[in-house]
């Protein structure tokens, strides 16, 4: 009886700038993309790399990154929730943080 072991790779690479060692044409591109991101306004340039062995469909991995991002936006927005409810307890009951704050740790 033949035994089959399935076999893959799949690496995701997120650059958000040229390495020191890069290219001068890699190190131009990451300026240009930097220069983008100060016109349009707050934007933040990320560079996907995504090798998969074997080959998946480019749609498939689109798909997913979707859906990456769909979470990511999720965990940000309740990062941002905390964060707004925290800023109205510091204003509201400052008295608990500043005891907090004093107090010695254990």
């Amino acid at each position: 009886m033949k035994v089959y072991k399935p076999e893959w790779r799949c690496t995701l690479s997120v650059t958000e700038g040229a390495e020191a060692s890069a290219s001068w044409k890699t190190r131009l591109a990451w300026r240009l993309r930097r220069l983008a991101d100060r016109l349009e306004g707050g934007g933040r340039t990320i560079r996907l790399h995504c090798h998969t062995e074997p080959t998946v469909a480019r749609e498939d991995i689109d798909d997913c990154l979707g859906k990456g991002f769909l979470l990511a936006q999720g965990l940000l927005t309740e990062l941002t929730q905390q964060a707004a409810c925290e800023d109205i307890m510091r204003d509201a009951k400052a008295e608990l943080f500043e005891r907090a704050a004093t107090d010695p740790k254990p």
